[in-house]
């Protein structure tokens, strides 16, 4: 019996354990609008190098640094009256 193969660091966030998808390998990743200021940076390769967290995970570190920018979600669609 075979013992299962290890999963890609990048399925689940270390931080809090969910799944996600890092898209950078290739060439679009949905963080890469999330602007994270140099001392966030700095920490976060120190706590978790060579890893990636999800966007719920950076958005939240973000949003405690002042340094850090996190785009707003889009709301919904407007609502169209037709006439």
């Amino acid at each position: 019996m075979s013992s299962p193969s290890p999963l890609p660091d990048n399925l689940a966030c270390p931080r809090c354990g969910g799944g996600f998808h890092c898209g950078v390998d290739e060439g679009w990743c949905a963080c890469f609008g999330t602007r994270l200021g140099e001392g966030l940076k700095r920490q976060l390769r120190e706590r978790w190098p060579g890893r990636c967290l999800c966007l719920r995970c950076l958005a939240e570190l973000a949003a405690d640094d002042p340094d850090s920018q996190v785009p707003a979600r889009p709301g919904p669609p407007p609502v169209r009256k037709d006439t």
